[in-house]
């Protein structure tokens, strides 16, 4: 092949590449369906997908929707005849769980749709509708042109090795190019690269309230002396293997162990209020665990193995030491405090100080046990732990805890959940949602609190509503419309890493979701936040707060007069009723006032 050929072939390479860029599309596209030529009578008149209206004439039985980011469908209907009134109702399968109510709605809109297949169904009094809906994500087209530049650069560099190499004899040519292309593409083995543990990935950071535990079998020294050494092992194996469950069960992060000592600590890596009682469930399960084992060691003739504990809360700082062999360690007086905890106890028994008591103490007996003097610190308290509180145990015998433990325990997890919700609508929520701020929410949750608490709910329920009221706006960060369904998606993402069970995240999503508009509320908890959800309508502030909402659906639905903003308002708050007893005694009046001025407005 001559220069003069390759030259060529370069440029034909080039106009292809050039050819194939200007192919790529750059912006979503809506793409029909064969039409379904079955007559038939249509009930939608139109879909707007992408910004695109497809009139009634052109709709299919399948539509293809190419987007990065779908965010956008609107169904529209077939207005009814003058005389006949049309009731309609629909679901989108893929979404909704089935139909709704029957309603006199036109069109209906859904936001924020997944990449996925969609079946929107449309049904009236007298024939159904079915359009199937395919958001499929285009291809990647910043690959296809890196790999064709790609290609492009690489034959140009060969191109110009030929043209620098002369006219040198065509065979000369392949045995001189054959070998460092060999050399250059023949794969050899490469020594084994050292695994780098993910400790690495840990820097030093300072924790505020972390609860340190540290564990010591008491009389090791002499099982030792006349033990078999594998039976030793495998004794000190089992124990620890248990206490590496128990840690996992309760989010406590295993720090070493150092012979028969065992080190944990709870509240790292991730922070959190919850960490010294479940250290203290920890230290009184592993107790157990030791306790029954003893109870059958003479059967066996095993040695009794016995357990001391000691456990402290404060701040320590964490870090990853060492070059070859890296160890995840904590270091601060609280570990040293702990660690005399441990020494100055007692085998068969929990020793806690007076800080870490002041912490639990709603959730465990304890027995005072006198002070221990602390270098450079003074003196501390000590306490021993006998047990759960009764009211909080199975049967009242202080072994097992209760559903009311759990529930309270929940609560304290709440605290942290409020604060990772709350922050994080403060960085994403858009500026331009005056009335469904970060202020609104905390106004929601401390209705729901008032209302729940004068309505009797109990400690788990109000939980629940309270929960739900934290979450039900959470959905404006990705969609205002249809926000409630992101809303739930948002909670069932974020609950179960603060141990949210099952059956409490649905009972979430069915509050959340209860504070849809056009959604009548029938439990007790659903009826609280709703009317905590619209409580400013019978508050002293309604008139200011009414023009943030007027401002918000300016900016995304279109400009409203100040007119029709207040007539809008009008017709909602004459058909508007509280749900909840203490609501209509503490807003009725005031709502009834709010009316009242807004008539004045419009005369």
């Amino acid at each position: 092949m001559t220069n003069k050929v390759l030259i060529k072939s370069a440029r034909r390479l080039v106009l292809v590449v050039l050819f194939l860029l200007t192919l790529q599309d750059y912006n979503c596209f809506a793409k029909e369906g064969i039409f379904n030529k079955n007559i038939r009578k249509k009930i939608i008149s139109s879909i707007i997908l992408c910004g695109d209206t497809i009139p009634l004439s052109r709709i299919s039985d399948t539509i293809e929707v190419n987007a990065n980011k779908f965010t956008f469908v609107e169904f529209n209907f077939v207005p009814p005849d003058i005389n006949h009134v049309q009731l309609v109702r629909y679901y989108l399968k893929g979404l909704d769980a089935g139909f709704g109510e029957w309603t006199l709605k036109n069109s209906v809109s859904y936001g924020g749709l997944d990449h996925g297949t969609y079946a929107f169904v449309l049904e009236s009094k007298v024939c159904t509708q079915t359009v199937y809906l395919e958001i499929k994500a285009p291809y990647n087209r910043y690959l296809f042109s890196t790999i064709l530049l790609l290609l492009l650069i690489v034959f140009g560099i060969t191109i110009l090795k030929i043209s620098l190499r002369g006219k040198g004899d065509a065979h000369s040519w392949q045995r001189d190019s054959i070998a460092p292309l060999l050399k250059k593409y023949i794969i050899r083995p490469q020594p084994p690269l050292t695994e780098v543990p993910k400790l690495t990935q840990r820097a030093s950071v300072k924790y505020e309230k972390t609860t340190v535990l540290f564990a010591d079998i008491q009389g090791f020294t002499k099982i030792v002396e006349h033990m078999n050494p594998e039976n030793l092992i495998d004794e000190l194996d089992r124990f620890f293997v248990h206490f590496d469950e128990v840690a996992d069960k309760y989010r406590i992060e295993k720090i070493k162990t150092i012979g028969d000592a065992y080190m944990c600590a709870g509240g790292l890596p991730e922070k959190n209020r919850t960490n010294p009682i479940e250290v203290v469930m920890a230290a009184i399960e592993m107790q157990r665990f030791m306790q029954e084992k003893g109870q059958n060691a003479p059967k066996s003739g095993k040695d009794f193995w016995e357990l001391r504990v000691g456990i402290h809360t404060g701040p320590v700082i964490s870090g990853v030491v060492g070059r070859k062999k890296l160890s995840f360690d904590i270091w601060g007086d609280t570990v040293n405090i702990a660690s005399r905890m441990e020494s100055s106890g007692v085998a068969g028994k929990i020793n806690i100080s007076g800080v870490t008591y002041q912490l639990v103490k709603d959730f465990f007996e304890c027995e005072y046990r006198g002070k221990m003097p602390i270098k450079y610190k003074g003196e501390t308290d000590m306490y021993f732990v006998k047990g759960i509180v009764p009211h909080l145990s199975v049967k009242g015998e202080g072994i097992y805890p209760n559903e009311d433990f759990f529930t309270k325990l929940q609560w304290i997890r709440y605290n942290d959940l409020e604060e990772v919700v709350l922050g994080q609508l403060r960085m994403e929520l858009p500026s331009s949602f005056k009335y469904h701020s970060i202020k609104h929410t905390i106004d929601v949750c401390t209705q729901v609190e008032v209302l729940g608490r004068a309505e009797g709910l109990n400690s788990k329920e109000l939980l629940l509503v309270k929960t739900a009221a934290l979450f039900h706006d959470t959905g404006y960060m990705m969609n205002p419309m249809k926000h409630e369904v992101q809303s739930v998606r948002i909670a069932k993402e974020i609950l179960p890493h603060f141990l949210y069970t099952k059956s409490e995240i649905e009972a979430v999503s069915q509050l959340i979701m209860a504070t849809e508009s056009n959604t009548e509320p029938t439990l007790l908890m659903e009826k609280i936040i709703k009317d905590a959800d619209l409580d400013y309508l019978g508050r002293a502030d309604f008139i200011p707060l009414s023009e943030k909402l007027w401002e918000e659906l300016c900016n995304y639905k279109g400009k409203i007069s100040q007119k029709e903003w207040n007539k809008k308002q009008h017709a909602f708050l004459s058909k508007h009723v509280y749900y909840t007893e203490t609501a209509k005694k503490l807003r009725q009046v005031n709502k009834e006032m709010q009316l009242n001025k807004i008539e004045k407005l419009l005369m």
